[in-house]
């Protein structure tokens, strides 16, 4: 790995991380790769990847990504999302911040088309636990995010006390469905709002409260590609779509060594989409709930 840091930075990246709950690296992912990144969307939303459950009900008469919320597990059926996962430069950071030995559980691909609705306040370990509180998310703008069109706020310092918060419906039309946390002692109405360029990396704490507003722009997306790591010493109690293990093993090793790897690695999550439009979703709901209790069953 070519290190853009001396260990003196690296140090204080560690030390802003443990402090403040995130850390912000700006042109850490040049443009090109944000280029390529953004037609691997397209060619993924348009199944030119292989099967991604939910492109079948999308309205091929209408712009596809305008139809898209989001896509889970884009790194399942893309080898180039799959390299983004071990990224040089980001690994060099996530060694100083969270290793020496990291894994990858999961990546997004968040889309936030003009006028859409963010996701009100939440901690990512709420979703994801782990055991020693090393999740961290690794949030790469694929478009320049701003205030105007819903770019990331976060609560500094939040993740310090290792609390997680409860969640609760809401009923505030700027955010999407997501349940909020509350009970939380900082002001819901404030944060830092963290505008950056596209390239930019924002790494934050699972701890650490952060949402994202709507996007209030006339046009225009505001995408990201959202990864989620930890250290790979401790074992993962995760699974989604009824999947928990003690240990969940469908994982991508992206630094050092695996302690568990005797366990074997599993292939059970899969790429699909979020759609926009309710029934759509549905339809999407039905069909990755089917594709789950038929992995889930072969695992047994």
């Amino acid at each position: 790995m070519v290190s853009i840091n001396t260990r003196r930075q690296l140090e204080s990246i560690s030390q802003f991380y443990a402090r403040e709950g995130y850390y912000v690296a700006e042109g850490l992912v040049s443009g090109n790769e944000v280029e390529a990144l953004c037609r691997e969307i397209n060619a993924l939303v348009r199944g030119e990847k292989g099967r991604v459950i939910g492109t079948e009900v999308l309205d091929p008469s209408i712009d596809l990504m305008q139809q898209v919320l989001a896509i889970h597990f884009p790194h399942k059926a893309s080898d180039l999302m799959t390299a983004a996962l071990s990224h040089p430069q980001i690994v060099e950071i996530l060694d100083a911040l969270i290793g020496p030995d990291v894994k990858c559980m999961q990546s997004m691909v968040f889309a936030k088309n003009a006028g859409k609705p963010g996701q009100a306040w939440h901690q990512d370990e709420y979703f994801i636990p782990t055991r020693d509180r090393s999740l961290c998310g690794v949030w790469i703008a694929l478009d320049d995010a701003t205030i105007k069109n819903g770019c990331l706020w976060i609560h500094s310092g939040s993740q310090r006390e290792g609390i997680l918060w409860p969640m609760k419906a809401h009923n505030d039309d700027r955010f999407d469905i997501s349940h909020e946390a509350y009970n939380f002692p900082f002001d819901e109405n404030a944060g830092q709002a963290v505008e950056v360029q596209a390239g930019s990396v924002v790494f934050f704490n699972g701890y650490t409260l952060h949402r994202s507003l709507n996007n209030t722009k006339s046009s225009g997306y505001r995408r990201a590609l959202v990864n989620h790591y930890m250290n790979a010493r401790s074992l993962l109690p995760w699974g989604i779509g009824g999947s928990a293990r003690n240990d969940f093993r469908d994982i991508v090793m992206v630094s050092g060594v695996d302690p568990y790897a005797d366990k074997g690695i599993q292939d059970f999550n899969f790429p699909f989409i979020r759609a926009e439009n309710p029934v759509q979703s549905k339809e999407i709901y039905a069909l990755t709930r089917k594709e789950f209790m038929h992995r889930s069953a072969s695992a047994e």
